[in-house]
């Protein structure tokens, strides 16, 4: 652990909080992807299904559990108890152009070739494609509300000081995760044009 990791899983947090609080609030999922939000369901069950197998800390094993359950949440007032609100028109990016690659990216390239490594491997290259849904719905629509962008630029957050904490366990432990690595740096290249929108505006 190291003040990077923790400002990346407390901005996390935040972003998951900040988007389950605007929904819970204005009773509205609108400019929210369903989709996006279904990705990262699937990112947190395929990584964290070691919670059954490998004991780190309680640190670890509580915030495991929050992003779980906050991801299944979201997905649920989204479909379920605010469906009315959500704006499935515009939330049309097609999954299978995502999902495909990444499962055959992460059979191809992986650590070690076991279910949970593959699991694992396909929600680290999953993640870095999640918020593209996101990303498209606002593109498409050309606007999305302030609270939706807080979520996004804390999201982008996360990803950077995420990078900062692989250069720092690089100087501190040699330890280098290229899978990780490669994959964050990709997510965090999509939220650049977002970052620059987001300061200028």
């Amino acid at each position: 652990m190291n003040i990077f990791r923790i400002l990346g899983d407390v901005s996390h947090l935040l972003a998951i909080i900040i988007l389950l609080v605007k929904i819970v609030k204005s009773k509205s999922c609108a400019g929210i992807s369903g989709k996006s939000q279904i990705l990262f369901a699937l990112v947190f069950t395929t990584r964290y299904l070691d919670l059954f197998t490998n004991f780190i800390s309680v640190y670890n094993t509580v915030m495991k559990v929050i992003f779980l359950i906050c991801a299944y949440v979201t997905v649920h007032m989204i479909y379920v108890k605010f469906r009315k609100t959500f704006d499935s028109e515009n939330d049309s990016f097609r999954l299978e152009f995502l999902l495909v690659p990444v499962t055959g990216l992460s059979f191809l390239e992986n650590h070690s070739f076991t279910p949970l490594e593959i699991l694992w491997t396909f929600s680290i290259y999953l993640e870095s494609v999640a918020i593209l849904p996101q990303l498209f719905m606002i593109s498409k629509t050309g606007e999305a509300e302030t609270i939706t962008t807080h979520y996004l630029f804390f999201l982008g957050l996360y990803r950077a000081l995420y990078i900062a904490n692989w250069i720092w366990r690089y100087h501190t432990e040699n330890f280098y995760d290229q899978i990780a690595v490669v994959s964050g740096v990709v997510q965090t290249i999509f939220y650049c044009d977002f970052f620059y929108l987001y300061v200028t505006k």
